[in-house]
C-alpha cells in the first residue's frame, strides 16, 4: 500500500499505531446514527487495526486495504477502506467524524482511493453499501457517479434496510 495524497488529504496506510488518534474520531455518535457502534476502548480499535494491519482475510480470499484520512496540518478525521474480493472487483466503506461533513473529505477521500484501485490494484467494479436511510451516503455515493443496482449470489449479506450501489470504471 502507498501513502495517497490529494489537494487537502493524506491518506496513509491504516495501521495499529493509529488507533490511539483514531479513538476520538471513532467514537462520534453521530457516525452511529444508521448502524454499528463506537469501539469500546483504544485497546479493542488497535487490535481491530492490528488484524487489518495484515491486508489478508483469514482464509486468504480477501484483500483489506484501508487508510487514515488526514488534513494537511496532521489532524486524523477517518479512514476510506477497500475489501477485494473477487478479480477486479472491491466493496468499499468510509466514515468520517462529523465534525467533518459537509466539506468534501469524503469525496475527495474515496475518489482518491478508487483511482489508487484502479490504477495499481486492477480493481474496475466497485460496490458500496448504506442503510436505505443514511441520505448522506446516497448524496456521496451518487456524487461519485455509483448507480443503484439489484443485490446478487455475490451479495446475500445485505439486509432488507440496506442499498447496493456499483460503479464500473
Amino acid at each position: 500500500m502507498r501513502l495517497l495524497r490529494t489537494e487537502r488529504l493524506t491518506l496513509e496506510p491504516q495501521l495499529a499505531s493509529h488507533a490511539e488518534e483514531m479513538f476520538p474520531v471513532m467514537c462520534d455518535p453521530a457516525i452511529y446514527e444508521f448502524e454499528n457502534a463506537p469501539p469500546k476502548s483504544v485497546d479493542s480499535l488497535r487490535a481491530l487495526y492490528q488484524r487489518l494491519e495484515s491486508r489478508q482475510s483469514p482464509n486468504g480470499f480477501e484483500q483489506w486495504l484501508n487508510w487514515i484520512l488526514r488534513l494537511q496540518d496532521g489532524t486524523a478525521i477517518g479512514y476510506v477502506q477497500a475489501t477485494l474480493d473477487a478479480p477486479g472487483r472491491a466493496t468499499i466503506a468510509y466514515e468520517l467524524g462529523s465534525t467533518w461533513w459537509g466539506k468534501g473529505y469524503a469525496s475527495e477521500g474515496v475518489r482518491a482511493m478508487l483511482d489508487e484501485l484502479l490504477a495499481h490494484y486492477g480493481v474496475f467494479d466497485f460496490y458500496a453499501t448504506y442503510k436505505a436511510r443514511n441520505h448522506r451516503s446516497a448524496r456521496l455515493l451518487s456524487r461519485l457517479e455509483f448507480q443503484t443496482c439489484r443485490p446478487g449470489p455475490e451479495t446475500p449479506h445485505l439486509l432488507s434496510d440496506e442499498v447496493l450501489m456499483y460503479k464500473g470504471m
